[in-house]
């Protein structure tokens, strides 16, 4: 299926480190004509930012709501078993939003694992929609509902599950600040695609357009890329309205920080990890991911790696979902042992063939 009408939800980590030098794209217009270039250069504004507010209210869950401190509601989904034995707060991707863990959260408390997703703030139905909030008040969302739902089910152990951009935020907030206790990580296809993996050209795009027209909106239309095997779920998030399909220019240059965050910030990922990856990934190329996976510590904690010989980018939607999200709940209760799929081991070979041909 193309991803023409299903951009919003993934294609934009792709665009953001493709942005073509094209003679038919507008940022390369822009960058031919020279004379235009300068003098936008001379008028150059900085990439809007939305930041947080002040603290003005205790942060707080509130029916569908998870209130911050500055008192903005994001909105928040929850799947709650009678009784739990662990904790999830998932964080989508890039464009997406809460929706995305629909198909996690139900399996997931059906074998007592509480699970809680919300809007990041820009995307789905949270404030600012569209645009880029900057990594460290997502960190911070993210850390206060971490806290909150640790705090609602007191001496569970509570695990951060993120998808794509969601991956890249757990990372950087795992490693860069202050963050709860967590028992482990556990990161889909993480996006950490950086712009060593851009040419000048791109890297020169993409920062001209970002800080001279941050409004300029950018769609998939053309990459023709396949961000999942399940059809009938891109129909759907391709009508969906909280997906946004159209990015400002500014957001991408926003993730594209993120993400080179999250790729330095892999060796210090010292908590439990479980890494999940796709063969079929055509958004987040292999190359960076295993690169990444390469330079997780290896003590104190163990790293679990997992590659899926049939699995896309949005390996929790695949047609094979179920068999991730049950690798992911046999983690959780058995963080010690081979996974049921041999996702593991397949991941092992490849990382062994990759260090031998280094060698």
């Amino acid at each position: 299926m193309k991803t023409d009408g299903f951009f919003g939800a993934c294609g934009a980590i792709f665009l953001s480190v493709r942005i073509r030098w094209h003679p038919f794209s507008s940022v390369s217009k822009t960058l031919k004509s020279v004379p235009l270039a300068l003098a936008l250069l001379t008028s150059a504004c900085a990439p809007v930012v939305i930041e947080a507010g002040p603290p003005v209210d205790e942060p707080r869950f509130e029916d569908h709501r998870a209130v911050m401190a500055d008192g903005l509601s994001l909105p928040l989904r929850s799947w709650l078993p009678a009784r739990a034995k662990a904790v999830v707060v998932a964080v989508h991707g890039f464009n997406d939003y809460s929706e995305a863990f629909d198909d996690v959260g139900p399996p997931l408390a059906a074998q007592d694992i509480a699970v809680y997703a919300f809007d990041l703030r820009g995307f789905g139905e949270a404030p600012g929609r569209g645009y880029w909030a900057g990594q460290q008040v997502m960190a911070d969302d993210l850390a206060t509902v971490a806290r909150l739902a640790a705090a609602r089910h007191p001496g569970l152990p509570l695990y951060l599950l993120g998808e794509s951009m969601g991956g890249a935020l757990v990372m950087t907030a795992m490693t860069d600040r202050p963050h709860p206790p967590v028992a482990g990580v556990i990161l889909a296809a993480p996006a950490v695609w950086n712009r060593d993996s851009m040419t000048i050209f791109e890297r020169a795009a993409l920062w001209l357009a970002s800080h001279t027209m941050p409004w300029l909106t950018l769609t998939g239309q053309g990459l023709n890329i396949r961000p999942s095997d399940n059809d009938e779920m891109l129909k759907k998030l391709s009508r969906d309205p909280l997906i946004i399909k159209e990015t400002r220019v500014d957001a991408i240059h926003g993730l594209c920080d993120l993400m080179d965050d999250a790729a330095a910030a892999a060796p210090r990922l010292h908590v439990p990890a479980l890494i999940l990856y796709g063969e079929h990934d055509e958004v987040v190329p292999a190359e960076p991911t295993y690169r990444m996976m390469a330079h997780l510590p290896n003590n104190p904690v163990p790293q679990r790696k997992a590659v899926y010989a049939n699995g896309y980018h949005m390996l929790l939607r695949d047609l094979q979902g179920k068999l991730v999200i049950d690798d992911i709940a046999w983690w959780i209760s058995r963080p010690g042992e081979a996974l049921p799929s041999g996702a593991d081991r397949r991941a092992a070979e490849i990382l062994a063939s990759r260090r031998q041909m280094d060698e």
